[in-house]
């Protein structure tokens, strides 16, 4: 049977990889094409879901069609047209529908667009997402939902919160733009520069989704990181005056170059120290030490995400390990902490201190983490007692390096590095 984009795939379980895959890829394209369509956002992602349903019914069972994208983005118009028969709305948005959509066919390649680039569709999509009617978070998690393609259980572990939080969220800020009546358009100017915060925490967010992902049996994501990285190259080119879209576009290809050598063989992680630098992308890093000069360039010093970039530019130039300056990695997340607080910054923070200063110092910053406010945050995230157990195998206590280390691998939900972990509990003992 015919697969994404020519793949040969058979049996439920490839049909069911065939539909993951196509969505993670092309939903911000179907969602935004669904709501220009149709007018109403809200309407068009459930549409897109439908859609989706439909086809973890039929592909695994007739086999993936030969375009995949055109074939959700058919039933979501079908499902359209349904709808507003079923409110007897039989309009000039109807019959202009059900013109455009002939009986079985589907919509050609040039209808979603270039698969290499966001269209304006889907920009329009992201800062929809990020409306003013709608709370910080309410905004992160629609936009992670209809323009990343991630899941409730996967937007809840990037904001380490429960999943019905997450879905929540999602509902009420869909019945918010649906009241407020908000239009499928780009926004001029003046408005996007004031949603463009909120749209920059979205791409972040995909980005670290995709770069480790929080379960599941890969490490990295790369499709899912790789839309991050076009995401932010978008943005770069439409509001090229703010520096910290450049420093994030900095983090990410910084980030990015690491992903070759990032695992091995086996696919298992490959630890920072373990990594063969040859196979660092360097035309990334290029890129990404152009983007944090633009960076700085434009802007009055850098942003939390410039920050962030220049620490991924001082693991990118450094040979080893060992010859990292350590010492600026430290007084970059100082700044960090400063401007951007997270326990996530002052976990990362305590690693920086113990390369810099010896393990016993880094777990003096740790358990000061714990104490301090919204160090509870990372109970329930497997970093925290994996951070602590390094640092303490590295000062030879070994009971309570297995103990921490074991703690870990229970709290960690991705396959590859729950393994990791407990071949590090074997090996201390």
């Amino acid at each position: 049977m015919a697969g994404v984009h020519g793949t040969a795939v058979s049996g439920p379980g490839a049909g069911r990889q065939a539909v993951e895959a196509v969505w993670r890829i092309e939903s911000a394209r179907i969602v935004g094409s669904l709501a220009r369509y149709t007018g109403d956002f809200a309407l068009a992602e459930d549409l897109a879901q439908e859609a989706l349903a439909q086809a973890l019914v039929t592909w695994p069972r007739d086999g993936a069609p030969d375009n995949p994208a055109g074939w959700l983005l058919t039933v979501g118009k079908r499902r359209a047209i349904d709808a507003y028969r079923r409110r007897a709305a039989l309009d000039a948005r109807y019959a202009a529908l059900a013109h455009e959509l002939d009986e079985g066919t589907v919509p050609g390649a040039d209808e979603l667009g270039d698969p290499d680039r966001i269209d304006d569709d889907t920009l329009a999509l992201m800062f929809i997402s990020c409306h003013p009617v709608l709370s910080r978070e309410a905004r992160i998690a629609l936009t992670l939902r209809v323009v990343g393609g991630l899941t409730s259980d996967e937007i809840a572990r990037a904001f380490l919160v429960p999943t019905a939080t997450v879905q929540a969220r999602i509902t009420r800020a869909k019945k918010a733009l649906a009241a407020a009546r908000v239009p499928f358009e780009l926004p001029g100017p003046e408005e996007r520069r004031e949603r463009l915060a909120s749209v920059l925490s979205v791409v972040y967010l995909v980005f670290t989704e995709g770069s480790s992902a929080s379960s599941g049996a890969e490490v990295i994501r790369v499709d899912l990181a790789r839309e991050a990285v076009r995401m932010a190259r978008v943005l770069a080119r439409l509001v090229p005056e703010e520096p910290e879209v450049h420093g994030l576009l900095a983090l990410l290809e910084l980030t990015a170059a690491r992903f070759p050598a990032r695992t091995g063989p086996d696919g298992g992680p490959v630890l920072l120290e373990d990594q063969d630098r040859r196979r660092w992308d360097r035309s990334a890093i290029r890129r990404g030490r152009a983007a944090l000069a633009t960076a700085g360039r434009v802007g009055r010093g850098l942003g939390p995400y410039g920050v962030q970039a220049a620490i991924a530019e001082c693991h990118a130039v450094a040979p080893s390990v060992a010859a990292t300056d350590w010492d600026r990695v430290v007084l970059l997340y100082d700044v960090l902490v400063q401007i951007a607080p997270s326990p996530v910054v002052d976990l990362n923070r305590a690693v920086a201190v113990a390369m810099a200063r010896g393990p016993a110092a880094g777990l003096a910053e740790l358990e000061a983490l714990e104490g301090r406010e919204g160090g509870e945050r990372l109970r329930e995230s497997h970093l925290l007692p994996a951070v602590r157990g390094e640092l303490l195998a590295r000062l030879g206590r070994r009971d309570e390096a297995r103990a921490a280390l074991r703690l870990a691998a229970e709290l960690c939900t991705n396959e590859a590095e729950r393994a990791l972990l407990e071949r590090k509990v074997t090996a201390l003992r």
